[in-house]
């Protein structure tokens, strides 16, 4: 990913909301001559103290020198006219015209919002997403990473296509390239959930955030809603570091068979599942809908189980195999049964902005926009048949100069509302009286310029609207600077890149780990005998033999290089050859036959090659910085610095 030596964006984001610099009071500071007002740096401050993690940052020199960075980064930025690319332009010019949409909304809850939010829970929406995922009280300059890591992939789906940027982007941790499937309203976080629904087939959304990050997404289909289940797993993934070479399907089908000699699930779930995030909970997964997971066989066999209590027989997805359980069945109710409840929900959701007759009632009251029936009258006196016939023109005599209504500052005239009635009669419309027809005309035409309007000017009238704009126009141009100055450069670079492994080889290390058997049994005894067994030397697939016999499943074997956070291994376990004592662990009995012991080694240059490469692109980084300073003057106003610190320590 080209946004992995984007560490030093520190606190950009905070920087993004101001609306442009003020020129009055104090000067804090100028780069080539171009000031920077204290005011706007002590709102940067204190919109920012309480978001910080490294108490340093508190401090007002060490917060100026992050500030005086990203300064220069964007002065760089427009000396070599980044602001002035098409691609740029067009670029937030889109997104402007999208986000909009999100503001240009209204607050009252209605019938339509209720029968929406019906609507939605019952029928599901089947995307694919690509999440960075990022904390909800992450710090700004982690923030802005994030931001334009998702805005420059959906750069790459829509050049390379949705998938395969999906796939290869996919690390499991910091970004997520899921097949999410089928869900339905409410089940998502909101913003989710809009995108989705209001995304058509087969296109890709705009970046949008929820609490979980930043993400895109793909819309692939639309259905009725298969309601809800509650589910346990058991799970074993396909990749493993396995030395005996272990069939994940026979280790599976193992656990099967001990479930049906009567083995309690929940106890082999904690001792064998491989989904760390469930197994210690007895392989219990949050309630399902459609959606939820990111595997279209697993749900499938979720939703195929009948009654509570049924166990499905092994199942493989992409991640493994699975044993599912089923635990509850919810349905979706009749609207009648769900409407209060529903009401109450849609009453504290933001889709109670979303009524569209609510909200050009409201844009003109603001706007002070007054209907005038003389107006219509005057375009239902001018209509005539061949408007229906789709070849009316206005008259010789039309009065196209005179004023429709104002909007703000804009003026809108007959002749602007001619031509859109000239517009509209190319499309095929049931006859109706000509008063009917201006009104219904005049109602879209002044609805759609309501909000064409407030779009346009939503930059001066909106904060929060304005701070999101700057977010991204900024946020563009400093990841099309990073990429151009840092992140390619740094790629191509493999000379240098290798010599700064080389110079800095002891910070890429792997852990101790032990090459190793563990056997684990839900009875002790059996693996007294597994234990004595070892010691004497016996193979393990005869020991297989001996102890799971009669088509019983007594104990499994796990045999990989593990180190000491490996789920099969019980906690403080000592790193020593030989066979260990019988632990107590996950609700089961282990025992490990530790064949060879790893020290701390060195990672190759291939083994630590992606971080080696991050690491060079934050040295990089650190020198270009300095080259900055170099070439353009940056000048401190000590007089004002001291009057912003007693102004900081005082309020």
């Amino acid at each position: 990913m080209k946004l992995k030596g984007f560490f030093s964006f520190v606190f950009a984001l905070c920087f993004l909301s101001i609306n442009g610099q003020s020129s009055q009071g104090d000067i804090l500071l100028t780069i080539d001559n171009d000031p920077v007002a204290a005011s706007e740096f002590i709102r940067v401050y204190n919109k920012n103290l309480d978001l910080v993690q490294d108490e340093s940052q508190k401090d007002v020199d060490q917060y100026l020198t992050l500030f005086t960075n990203y300064k220069l980064k964007l002065r760089e930025a427009r000396a070599l006219e980044l602001h002035k690319k098409p691609t740029y332009i067009r670029e937030l010019a889109t997104y402007k015209k999208q986000l909009a949409k999100n503001f240009v909304t209204d607050t009252k809850v209605t019938d339509a919002l209720i029968e929406e939010a019906y609507d939605r829970v019952s029928h599901d929406v089947n995307v694919n997403h690509i999440l960075i995922r990022l904390d909800q009280n992450a710090s700004p300059q982690d923030t802005l990473k994030a931001f334009n890591e998702i805005d420059k992939l959906r750069h790459r789906t829509i050049e390379e296509g949705f998938e395969k940027v999906r796939k290869e982007v996919h690390n499991g941790k910091t970004v997520l390239g899921e097949e999410i499937g089928f869900f339905s309203g409410f089940k998502m976080v909101y913003k989710f959930e809009n995108v989705a629904f209001n995304t058509p087939i087969n296109e890709v959304s705009m970046p949008f955030r929820t609490r979980f990050g930043y993400h895109i997404l793909k819309v692939f289909d639309k259905r009725k809603s298969r309601g809800e289940r509650t589910v346990a797993h058991i799970m074993v993934s396909h990749e493993q570091n396995n030395t005996l070479g272990r069939d994940a399907e026979v280790r599976i089908r193992d656990i099967y068979k001990k479930l049906k000699q009567g083995e309690d699930f929940e106890a082999l779930a904690k001792q064998f599942s491989e989904d760390k995030s469930s197994a210690s909970k007895g392989g219990m997964l949050a309630p399902i809908s459609s959606g939820q997971l990111s595997s279209m066989a697993f749900e499938n066999v979720v939703f195929g189980l009948v009654h509570v209590g049924d166990i499905s027989e092994p199942v493989k997805t992409n991640y493994g195999w699975h044993i599912i359980k089923l635990y509850n069945i919810k349905p979706i109710p009749p609207f009648r049964d769900m409407k209060s409840e529903l009401e109450a929900k849609v009453k504290r959701d933001e889709r109670s902005k979303l009524i569209d007759d609510a909200l050009v009632q409201k844009l003109k009251n603001h706007y002070k926009v007054l209907d005038n029936q003389e107006t219509l009258d005057y375009f239902i006196s001018i209509l005539n048949n061949d408007y229906y016939r789709r070849v009316w023109k206005l008259p010789a005599d039309f009065k196209g100069s005179e004023i429709l209504f104002k909007v703000g500052k804009k003026k809108f005239t007959y002749k602007d509302f001619g031509d859109f009635i000239i517009k509209s009669q190319r499309r095929i419309e049931p006859k109706a009286p000509f008063d009917k027809v201006v009104s219904k005309k005049y109602s879209a035409f002044l609805s759609q310029n309501l909000v064409k309007y407030q779009e346009e000017n939503l930059e001066f009238e909106n904060l929060e609207f304005a701070n999101i704009v700057n977010e991204y126009r900024d946020g563009l141009l400093l990841f099309d600077l990073m990429e151009k100055t840092i992140w390619n450069t740094a790629k191509k670079d493999s000379a240098s890149i290798r010599n700064f492994y080389e110079e800095n080889k002891d910070n890429y290390i792997l852990p101790e780990r032990i090459e190793a058997i563990v056997a684990s049994s839900s009875k002790q005894k059996i693996l007294k005998r597994v234990s004595k067994l070892l010691n004497q030397g016996v193979g393990l697939n005869d020991i297989k033999k001996l102890v799971n016999r009669d088509d019983k499943v007594e104990v499994i074997f796990t045999s990989e290089i593990m180190d000491a956070t490996h789920q099969a291994l019980p906690e403080q376990f000592e790193f020593k050859k030989g066979i260990s004592k019988i632990y107590k662990h996950n609700d089961a009995f282990v025992v490990v036959q530790v064949k060879d012991v790893l020290p701390v080694t060195k990672k190759t240059f291939e083994q630590a090659k992606g971080t080696v490469i991050a690491d060079y692109q934050i040295h990089k980084e650190k020198s270009w910085l300095k080259a900055l300073k170099a070439k353009y003057k940056v000048e401190i106003n000590q007089d004002a610095l001291k009057r912003v610190k007693n102004q900081i320590k005082n309020q």
